[in-house]
């Protein structure tokens, strides 16, 4: 007995050591937030001052200086979150995470991302603008710390070296961010296989116009029909858990007159897949002639969202159709080649030869096992590829010191890809909504949702449209400019993949309201807000066809009550969502199959398919047996939600059963995941309503799959006091205060303030770091 306490007293002194150590080598690699260091290259001394949050607040004696700054305090918490993001678009993974990141490296070398970057690098350093000479700048500081600092522990992990940081890497990311915008990729095989395979009826409920003579029909293969959806599922897994897609986003501005101030009022909050760290990294840059507190990306120097004293932007994804899949059905196709070399670890490198028609890369190349060689090649054009050599980094230089309604409209006119909705605002009174991106010219009859026809000419862009023709408004009567990734009102019609409109209608319901004085609390409301009135047009047509036991009517009449709202304690949202889920699945499964059912989920049409499908009993996706459907899919719910959670339906709530995780790149291993990972949460919301933590359609339970990225108001009556709230934290670096001190405040609907003035950053300071030359 005294053996077996000296062994485990022995093994717990051997774990406290052990403890100890790893405490302390973690230690050595948190970021360093106060006292003095050398940065060389710097003309003068830039002041950091660090808040409670640990936001960096710089100062500095030239923009220069500012950015070379904000590169290696921007390293300092984001080194490893720069790494993965430049691999993943570099097609650069399979080196450090082995042959099962081949699939993904393979298909962003093919999308030619890579290539592009590189070639738009060596144009942009011969130019020199002043976008390119602040990059230089910021990847300068970068280097520098990495050069002088240990390796993050997620490098010692994985056995990643230090490699210096260039603007093609920066340029990549950029693209990919494009890349996560396309919609096109995952949609246009799979409506291409349904009216290939089963017939244009079953397009109806999807709401698109079928033009016979706009697209390819007819020349496909069943096999042909399989490699379609291989694409598609590929194009979809593409990104490892824990690297971000860019997914929606709500944003709205509203004029002097219709806030309590007087002074207009902005408000935003992007929609990006969760990951760790966040996709926002805040900081505060002030120099002479230039102040911003701005949201940045990583690898990028420029503020993708931002506010000073006199102007303030958000940004929604514009939705537009900015890539076309071709069939390069011609017999006389010239193709270009390249190699390139992908490093794969613990194997042998793979040499990939790579086709480039003129319509484009080659994409169907990337199917393993390769496509049947009679098949004809499908080509991607994309905007990001074709409409220029401007990279959207100059875009965003001048965006962030755009205080004047022309100064912005200059700047939103540059942007090419990904298409953006940009909202504006500043201090002068003026609001603004331009749908900014390069938008092609298609022949007449062209619909771009299928895959089109590289040999007739559908294909073929003559050109861009002017940015003018691009919906916009600047100081609209109404008082209020307004996007949630809906269809919006245009001269000219742009085809794109919306969102489902429920959730701008709801914010468009309230902002057209005259008798609401908009102010910092009701507009925080509003970005919290979970009510939709989607719910209601999915249940309508279901009433007279759902029946029960007095148990199941009791729960039938919840769920005909519900007023649309997720709330984290209420059940009929379970109850909602999972017979959503069998009512899809059990109409359209068995002509799409379970994998092609897998891939209709991951689209943005089944949500807004669903009402229209429910409406019509003669659709053909029935099969003349809409009734029995409808109650075999509320059998299943219940069958499913007792095996889930239990037989007592008041445990079937919205919070235990719809749960928030932020995923680190490295914490799908159960060893590691306790230690990376944020999470998880009970969270409302759904995709649906202003509070968008969303889902996928499927079975319970149901993790939030993205939502808003940072929430922030800017009153322009004080601006320097703007409220806003970051995801997760500032720093990607474990063990560090600032990893995840604002993860539960964020799903808790609070904010923080936004420090500008000098007097609130005095006040909040916790440390200074001077860079000295």
């Amino acid at each position: 007995m005294r053996a077996l306490k000296r062994i485990l007293l022995g093994l717990l002194a051997l774990l406290l050591v052990a403890a100890a150590a790893l405490a302390w080598h973690l230690h050595g690699k948190q970021p360093q937030r106060s006292g003095e260091l050398r940065l060389p290259g710097l003309q003068s001394s830039v002041q950091v001052r660090y808040d409670d949050f640990g936001v960096p607040h710089l100062r500095a004696a030239s923009e220069a200086d500012l950015y070379r700054a904000l590169g290696y305090v921007h390293a300092q918490d984001r080194l490893f979150q720069m790494e993965m993001l430049r691999r993943l678009s570099r097609g650069e993974l399979a080196a450090v995470l082995g042959p099962k990141l081949l699939e993904t490296d393979r298909l962003f070398r093919t999308l030619g991302i890579r290539a592009h970057a590189d070639a738009q690098a060596a144009r942009e350093q011969a130019a020199g603008s002043p976008a390119s000479r602040a990059l230089t700048a910021y990847l300068d500081g970068i280097n520098h710390y990495q050069a002088t600092h240990e390796r993050p522990l997620e490098f010692e992990l994985l056995g990643i070296p230090k490699r210096p940081f260039t603007a093609a890497d920066s340029l990549s990311v950029t693209a990919y961010l494009a890349y996560s915008f396309a919609a096109g990729l995952r949609t246009e095989p799979l409506l291409s296989e349904i009216r290939e395979r089963l017939g244009p009826a079953y397009l109806k409920v999807f709401d698109l116009d079928w033009h016979p003579d706009g697209v390819l029909r007819q020349q496909m293969r069943p096999g042909d029909l399989q490699d379609l959806g291989r694409l598609a599922t590929l194009v979809d897994r593409a990104a490892p858990q824990g690297l971000p897609l860019l997914e929606g986003s709500n944003a709205w501005a509203v004029s002097g007159r219709r806030t309590a101030s007087g002074h207009p009022l902005l408000a935003g909050d992007p929609h990006i897949q969760y990951a760790v760290p966040a996709v926002w990294y805040e900081a505060h840059l002030d120099c002479p002639g230039f102040e911003l507190y701005g949201h940045f990306m990583a690898l990028s120097p420029m503020a993708l969202l931002g506010h000073n004293e006199r102007f303030a932007w958000s940004l929604t994804m514009f939705q537009n159709d900015d890539m076309d899949l071709v069939a390069e059905t011609g017999k006389d196709v010239r193709y270009t080649t390249r190699q390139e070399t992908i490093e794969v670890k613990g194997q042998p490198p793979v040499v990939l030869t790579l086709r480039r028609s003129p319509h484009g890369p080659v994409v169907s190349d990337v199917l393993q096992p390769p496509r049947d060689p009679k098949a004809p090649p499908l080509a991607m054009w994309w905007t990001l590829l074709e409409a220029g050599d401007k990279p959207i980094a100059d875009a965003f230089y001048a965006l962030n010191r755009a205080d004047t309604l022309p100064k912005a409209r200059a700047a939103a006119a540059m942007i090419a890809a990904p298409g953006l909705n940009i909202v504006w605002a500043n201090a002068d009174g003026d609001i603004a909504w331009w749908a900014a991106a390069k938008l092609p010219r298609r022949p007449p009859g062209v619909n771009p949702a299928f895959i089109l026809d590289g040999a007739s000419g559908e294909a073929d862009k003559p050109g861009f449209l002017p940015f003018e023709d691009n919906p916009q408004e600047e100081n609209p009567a109404r008082g209020y400019v307004m996007s949630a990734n809906h269809q919006p009102a245009a001269r000219v019609p742009v085809p794109g993949y919306y969102n489902l409109w429920d959730r701008a209608e709801r914010l468009d319901s309230l902002l057209r309201d005259d008798s609401i004085r908009w102010a910092g609390a009701n507009t925080r409301a509003l970005q919290l807000d979970v009510q939709t009135g989607y719910s209601e047009r999915v249940l309508r047509p279901l009433r007279p066809l759902l029946q029960g036991s007095r148990e199941e009517r009791a729960l039938l009449d919840e769920l005909f009550a519900w007023d649309g709202r997720y709330t984290v304690e209420q059940r009929a949202p379970v109850l909602f969502w999972q017979l959503v889920y069998e009512i899809a699945h059990g109409a359209m499964a068995d002509e799409l199959g379970e994998a092609g059912f897998a891939n209709l989920r991951r689209t943005r049409l089944l949500e807004p398919a669903l009402p229209r499908l429910l409406a019509d009993p003669a659709s053909p996706w029935w099969n003349g047996r809409e009734a029995a459907t409808v109650q075999q899919a509320w059998s299943r719910t219940l069958a499913h939600l007792r095996s889930s959670f239990g037989n007592n339906p008041q445990r079937w709530t919205w919070g235990r059963a719809h749960t928030l995780t932020h995923p680190h790149p490295l914490g799908q291993s159960a060893l590691l995941a306790p230690f990376l990972n944020v999470g998880p949460f009970e969270a409302p919301g759904n995709a649906d309503v202003p509070n968008n933590y969303a889902v996928r359609i499927g079975p319970a339970p149901w993790p939030v799959v993205y939502g808003p990225s940072a929430r922030r108001i800017i009153d322009f009556a004080a601006p320097g006091q703007a409220q806003g709230i970051n995801a997760v934290g500032q720093s990607g670096v474990p063990g560090d205060r600032h990893y995840a001190d604002q993860a539960a405040l964020h799903v808790q609907g609070r904010y923080r303030q936004e420090h500008l003035s000098e007097a609130d950053v005095a006040a909040h300071t916790r440390g200074t770091l001077l860079l000295k030359p």
